[in-house]
């Protein structure tokens, strides 16, 4: 039980850190807003960590999907206006099958994958790009 109070603990830290990057703007544009878009959907990539398998998958916005044993549910996927395809951001539901209590929910950033908080021990996923048609 201890292990999963620090796995949640762990998670809600790795969520506080990769929010507040969400939410400040850079060093350069702190006096700018950066105007942002939403795509149609994403493309998301899921990598089997113990076999080296990836499976690309692409949801419509509010659409969900079954790769191996991971649901995955997108909210919306989000883009700066002025780079269409660089910086997406998206809010992912991840569950595992069997389970009632999502693996990860919050926001993924495809230009920072190493702020992702899924800590799964053979499953990764990350925002590749959104989708804009």
């Amino acid at each position: 039980m201890s292990e999963t109070r620090t796995q949640v603990a762990g998670t809600a830290a790795r969520l506080a850190v990769a929010a507040a990057l969400l939410l400040a703007p850079p060093a350069h544009a702190q006096s700018q807003q950066i105007q942002t878009d939403t795509g149609s959907g994403a493309e998301l990539r899921v990598l089997d960590k113990i076999n080296g398998e990836v499976e690309d998958l692409r949801l419509p916005n509010g659409g969900a999907g079954v790769v191996w044993r991971m649901q995955i549910e997108l909210g919306e996927c989000r883009y700066p206006v002025v780079n269409p395809t660089g910086d997406a951001f998206a809010f992912v539901t991840l569950r595992q099958n069997g389970l009632d209590e999502p693996l990860f929910r919050g926001w993924m950033i495809a230009s920072a994958p190493a702020l992702n908080a899924l800590d799964h021990p053979r499953y990764d996923v990350w925002v590749i790009r959104c989708t804009t048609s």
